[in-house]
């Protein structure tokens, strides 16, 4: 089946596909729901999507934007933007990695059980940076960094499962497209090793049953459902009180102090990121968000889906009291909201439902946010001018009114091939009134 083929591990490949898959058209009409935190096979994808296939699945459901969203690589960069003007489709790309805060040292803030970890993001990534800048050299640090984590991983978990034992190189890296592995692959490999290493049905459930704690007898229903059984051998081998789990310090991470003024740098919208309000660390929306604002946080980013779409009524209510408080501080400061599903869990449906009863009420502020991202990606890429550039700080020092213009070059209709190359051709400064003029059409 053709569509498959956007997830094969060769570039020449994917592009092929795409391309006839784009040919033979029926795509809906754009309607008004959008993707902008997706990740894809080059971090973790639960169906192991690559940067193509997450575009034509967006395009084909009649998403009218989305964005690529890696842990700590922009290798799906290019392909996730070219597949947008190829299909007809707003794009954006994101980055994703964890942080250290000094000054939450002591407190949960998104990443549970970890004092002074938090998630954080760059956002409207433009151009992967170059080998041997500054910029460059920090992610390659990054990259590095997310190897060093995994080697430690597999180590400890090595150690205690000698059984089932990985190496690296053999079992986790063929993975991936570009051997950046995340934590996700790391189960997954165990979970493949473990099929091998106990052929028998029963020896393995003997094994994983004390480990998942569960009976022997009721093992065999979790390995069916794939999903649920690597977020299980996950929680009892890597999350917090598994047998591979070390705590993590200031040096485990970056620094957000470091990691925030780094995004600025290379060109995209430093962005804080908000769990829900549940940990002392994000208790004070208000304190969090002029914290990070303080360190260069200019947006913010949210998975609404954790906020409300809960069984018990009484978390759904607490967590959406919490979604209400986050995003009247970030509308009042006028911070872009930028939301999405991860698509972690696999599956359809992959999209918030901003028309529903509860995100609805913000269905304005997370509209803005979106069009935001996708004209800071054509400001940046094709004017030189993205959101904290100088140039739109003098046009725009207002940030409502800058939103606004950001959100207006966003909103209008996707680039064509034809468009992009005219505004390669036309240059930057040619480009923005270009652009602005898209925007005023609409």
């Amino acid at each position: 089946m053709i569509m498959n083929t956007l997830d094969d591990f060769n570039a020449g490949v994917r592009r092929d596909a795409l391309d006839k898959l784009a040919a033979s058209g029926g795509f809906p009409e754009p309607g008004v729901l959008f993707n902008m935190h997706c990740h894809s096979f080059f971090s973790y994808n639960a169906d192991g999507w690559s940067p193509s296939r997450i575009a034509y699945e967006c395009r084909r459901e009649g998403l009218c934007a989305a964005a690529l969203c890696d842990f700590d690589v922009l290798d799906g960069l290019d392909e996730f933007l070219t597949a947008g003007r190829v299909l007809g489709l707003r794009a954006a790309v994101h980055m994703e990695t964890r942080s250290y805060v000094r000054e939450q040292a002591a407190a949960d803030i998104s990443s549970p059980g970890e004092p002074g970890v938090a998630y954080i993001m760059g956002c409207g990534y433009t151009a992967v940076p170059q080998a041997g800048t500054p910029q460059g050299d920090f992610l390659a640090q990054l990259r590095q960094g997310a190897q060093d984590r995994n080697l430690a991983l597999i180590a400890r978990i090595n150690a205690a499962l000698p059984a089932i034992a990985l190496d690296y190189a053999r079992d986790v890296v063929p993975l991936t497209p570009k051997g950046v592995a995340t934590e996700r692959h790391i189960i997954r490999a165990y979970c493949n090793r473990s099929k091998a290493a106990f052929t028998d049905d029963a020896a393995r459930a003997a094994f994983w049953a004390p480990l998942l704690k569960c009976d022997a007898s009721a093992y065999p229903a979790i390995e069916a459902d794939v999903p649920r059984w690597e977020e299980l051998v996950r929680t009892a081998l890597a999350k917090r009180g598994g047998i591979g789990y070390a705590q993590p310090d200031e040096t485990t991470f970056p620094l957000a102090d470091l990691f925030l003024p780094w995004v600025k740098s290379c060109g995209a919208i430093p962005t804080i990121t908000w769990l829900d309000g549940t940990s002392a660390g994000e208790a004070d929306p208000e304190y969090v968000i002029d914290l990070m604002i303080a360190k260069g946080g200019a947006a913010l980013n949210i998975i609404p889906d954790r906020n409300w779409n809960l069984k018990k009524p009484d978390e759904a209510a607490r967590k959406q009291a919490n979604l209400d408080a986050i995003v009247k501080a970030c509308v009042k400061r006028d911070l872009p909201i930028n939301i999405g599903t991860e698509m972690n869990k696999g599956g359809l449906p992959f999209v918030d439902d901003i028309t529903g009863p509860v995100l609805g009420k913000y269905a304005a502020a997370f509209t803005q946010g979106m069009y935001v991202m996708v004209g800071q990606t054509l400001l940046g890429l094709y004017a030189d001018a993205p959101y904290l550039s100088e140039r739109a700080a003098a046009e725009f020092p207002n940030i409502a009114t800058r939103n606004a213009f950001f959100a207006a070059v966003g909103a209008a209709p996707a680039l064509t091939e034809a468009d992009a190359q005219a505004l390669l051709d036309a240059g930057p400064d040619k480009a923005f009134a270009m652009l602005a003029d898209r925007a005023s059409a609409e």
